[in-house]
């Protein structure tokens, strides 16, 4: 489980909840888990929907004030007097369409009273700690997907070679700088100067009829696509805080993306405009 800060407690008497934990063990439950899910890429109404809908279950209410870096919970019983705020910080993680979907298909579990508390902790447990997808086959369909998406447009399959090798090279090298621990805006630079770099040998070398395309798409996979999206899911329902914040970082990684590109073409004396 992540660290977490009791703000405020109290004994909670007996009988107020649906299951045999205390209320202290049910708002820690909850807060590791809108940490996790918030980390993994979720939005923030479906941390509010997921969270409501375990906690409804086990017998309480949750309140939560999500910002970009924690999560702010409070869960009381009705009827009771007793309460617990929690400050979770939320997991800096890649964002994981695998993680997120288990969580919300455990979120239902417990709320259609398939599995018990216990039960529930138990799977964030085992969901939590799942090893990553192997990197060797991520970095595999990364490099096809950004070859398909040559050819959507309108590459030929000689670009399409090209993007692949730039593609596996730039993916490659992000995975190892990630491993390292290295700043993300960064990561974006060099991988984006790379990748750059081995497109433009499409043009160098008078490879196909297409070499422009294989450029500009060499450095797609680095396009934050869902902080983009996220950014405005939250801004319709309202969380402009971290609506904001989600867009200032995709647009960050943006600017970041472009500056390794524009390098990587003037390093090889090609034209941008």
């Amino acid at each position: 489980m992540t660290s977490t800060d009791i703000i405020e407690s109290s004994p909670v008497p007996a009988g107020c909840l649906r299951c045999d934990a205390s209320l202290q063990e049910v708002s820690l439950f909850l807060a590791d888990y809108a940490a996790w899910l918030h980390g993994a890429g979720a939005t923030c109404i479906r941390l509010e929907r997921n969270v409501g809908r375990m906690a409804e279950a086990l017998g309480c209410e949750a309140v939560m004030t999500i910002l970009p870096r924690h999560i702010h919970l409070t869960t009381y019983t009705m009827g009771c007097s007793e309460s617990y705020t929690y400050i979770a910080a939320t997991r800096q993680m890649p964002i994981s369409f695998d993680i997120n979907t288990k969580l919300s298909s455990l979120s239902w579990k417990l709320a259609d009273g398939r599995i018990d508390f216990k039960e529930a902790r138990r799977k964030f447990e085992t969901i939590t700690g799942t090893p990553a997808e192997r990197p060797q086959l991520v970095l595999l369909l990364a490099s096809l997907a950004n070859a398909s998406f040559c050819r959507l447009f309108g590459g030929d399959w000689a670009a399409m070679a090209v993007v692949f090798m730039a593609t596996f090279a730039g993916f490659y090298l992000k995975q190892l700088m990630c491993a390292r621990k290295a700043d993300i805006r960064l990561v974006f630079i060099v991988c984006a100067f790379v990748s750059s770099v081995l497109g433009a040998g499409a043009g160098l070398f008078h490879l196909g009829c297409t070499p422009e395309i294989a450029v500009g798409t060499s450095v797609l996979y680095l396009v934050p696509g869902i902080p983009f999206l996220n950014s405005f899911s939250d801004l319709l329902a309202g969380h402009y805080i971290c609506s904001f914040s989600r867009l200032t970082h995709a647009v960050v990684l943006t600017c970041c993306l472009s500056i390794g590109l524009c390098a990587g073409l003037l390093t090889m004396n090609l034209g941008m405009f």
